[in-house]
């Protein structure tokens, strides 16, 4: 039987001596900013993407320059719960080496950009003083898990963020390559994920991963009903815990999920997780390493647009697969138990929680910390940082929580808040923009056809006005824009959507469920501008006016026929 033909990247991993390959050289040459070609696969894995600024390439190529390049650096932070020393790292990082800004996350990371080949080993030095990594940020590995971010919100919450720690020390790889190459023998800290030790024979061993890690990328999300604040669904995995009489039970496991397709190839598509059934928490890593060893079995390692366990899973089917990690597991998936999930955004404002200590969820728009005239977001965090005794929690759409404040400091937080505008901005906005998520996209995506980011809120800013037309202001919407369709900023789960296409056109669609628990489907395709605003108004004009009691929109444009239920992620393109 003839050997099945290998994608380049997996020739790339099993020659690289368990991720090493040769970044070290890469990192030293001076002849340019960027990395060896083998190299800027394997840097994904150490949680960085080789970028360019592509406003610039044209007139560097004029000037007989190479392109100007530059990393993306994805920092992990399990969970979302950072310490305000931690904050004020990045803060620092951003400006002494980056472009002075900060991105959440819709993976509930911080990614900082515009670093300089010459200074990625100091950034990551940098923030592993404050016992941040970097490891697994991105690649072909479980990447940082996500949890609902609210850990002191009740016992069951707590419980829940463990779990998510363990889950990223247990899938955290054991290659002592970043230590090596990145680190400069500087020590780690026992408290760190990152593994240095080496087996018997000196060699490194990934007793999960294997030589070649996963066929693609896999994402890890748990998530506390009533709120899907972390999109489980579109993951990999989905935990959905239970609790009883106010204690962690344990979880429904869900498998399957990821949001990425290409343009013209229908038989790419997005899929959102299936429920396996239910385990206790103490089954949950075995469940766990189970489905990711079926995914390194048997995903797909010779077309990296069929890699994902999506199409594992369909290729099985579900009950084979469900009986392989049963099989692997050494268990029995239960039935799953009842839970329900109201919707899948984020509460912002004051919240107490159980304890009598406080939250402040602030909008995020974009995830983007920066400064800009009249609006100083960055330097007002970087003022909470130097006094807030809690924490700073990303959520899963790209938000800010300031965390577990207490009584004590509550009137300083607020004195800084009003200070510099902040809060007041979160209150004003729409109920729509405040559901709204975007990719980075351009200028520094190598994969976006169009604007993201930097477009939506203008956007927004016009869909504002036909939003308070119909007095639809305090109604939320999911609203997500991407400038390509491989799902980063999950776009199939907004009850709104734009993709992009070319600069300055979109694919618009319409109907995923309010949360998180339905896929959207095309609406229109290549629409400017102008398109967009014309054929968004009659729809919230109609919703306006005939929607039934407490229907969100998804539901609405469903049962109006703008467009079908998608049931399944094989008949998304129908």
């Amino acid at each position: 039987m003839a050997e099945p033909k290998l994608s380049e990247v997996e020739y790339i991993k099993a020659n690289s001596d368990y991720l090493r390959g040769t970044l070290a050289k890469s990192l030293e040459n001076p002849l340019t900013g960027a990395l060896f070609p083998e190299d800027t696969h394997l840097i994904k894995f150490h949680g960085a993407y080789q970028q360019t600024d592509r406003d610039l390439d044209s007139e560097r190529k004029a000037q007989k320059l190479e392109p100007l390049y530059s990393l993306m650096i994805r920092i992990r932070v399990p969970g979302g719960v950072a310490t305000p020393a931690q904050w004020l790292r990045m803060d620092k990082l951003a400006d002494q080496y980056g472009n002075g800004t900060l991105k959440l996350t819709t993976r509930q990371a911080v990614q900082l950009h515009g670093i300089r080949k010459r200074h990625l080993k100091a950034t990551i030095q940098g923030f592993n003083e404050v016992f941040l990594d970097s490891l697994a940020g991105c690649g072909d590995v479980n990447r940082n898990v996500m949890c609902s971010p609210n850990p002191n919100e009740s016992r069951v919450h707590e419980a829940v963020y463990q779990v998510s720690k363990a889950i990223s020390d247990t899938f955290t790889p054991h290659t002592t390559a970043y230590y090596e190459v990145f680190m400069d023998g500087q020590s780690v800290d026992k408290s760190q994920p990152i593994q240095t030790q080496k087996s018997a024979t000196g060699t490194d061993e990934e007793p999960v991963y294997g030589k070649t890690y996963l066929p693609r990328k896999f994402k890890i999300a748990l998530a506390v009903p009533p709120y899907n604040d972390t999109d489980i669904f579109a993951n990999d995995i989905g935990l959905i815990a239970i609790e009883q009489n106010g204690e962690l039970l344990g979880f429904n496991v869900a498998a399957g999920g990821g949001l990425g397709m290409t343009f013209g190839m229908p038989e790419t598509f997005p899929r959102l997780a299936d429920i396996l059934g239910f385990v206790p928490a103490s089954e949950v890593l075995l469940v766990c390493e189970a489905i990711i060893t079926t995914q390194r079995d048997h995903g797909n390692r010779e077309n990296r647009k069929f890699s994902r366990l999506k199409y594992t899973v369909e290729r099985m089917g579900l009950d084979a697969f469900k009986a392989e990690v049963e099989q692997r597991a050494g268990i029995r998936f239960a039935e799953p138990l009842p839970y329900r999930f109201t919707h899948s955004g984020d509460p912002l404002g004051w919240v107490q929680t159980h304890d009598g200590h406080y939250n402040l969820g602030l909008f995020i728009e974009g995830g983007r910390i920066q400064d800009n005239p009249g609006f100083p977001l960055k330097t007002t965090l970087k003022t909470l940082a130097l006094v807030h005794d809690g924490d700073f929690r990303l959520t899963g759409n790209q938000n800010l929580v300031i965390g577990n404040i207490s009584p004590q400091k509550r009137p300083i937080v607020e004195a800084i808040l009003d200070k510099y505008g902040i809060l007041e901005a979160t209150y004003r906005q729409t109920a729509l923009r405040q559901n709204s998520i975007a990719c980075v996209a351009l200028n520094t995506c190598t994969l976006a056809f169009a604007e993201a980011e930097r477009y939506l809120p203008s956007l927004i800013d016009k869909i504002d006005t036909i939003v308070r037309a119909y007095r639809l202001e305090q109604t939320a919407i999911n609203i997500r824009m991407t400038g390509c369709p491989n799902g980063c900023g999950r776009p199939y789960l907004g009850e709104i959507a734009f993709i992009g296409r070319s600069p300055g056109y979109y694919n618009m669609y319409l109907g995923a469920a309010h949360n998180g628990e339905r896929l959207n489907k095309l609406y229109k395709e290549m629409l400017d501008e102008a398109g967009i605003l014309r054929e968004i108004e009659p729809v919230l004009a109609d919703f306006a006016r005939n929607r039934q009691h407490a229907e969100t929109f998804g539901d609405f444009v469903i049962r109006q026929g703008y467009v079908k239920a998608t049931t399944h992620g094989t008949n998304f393109h129908d």
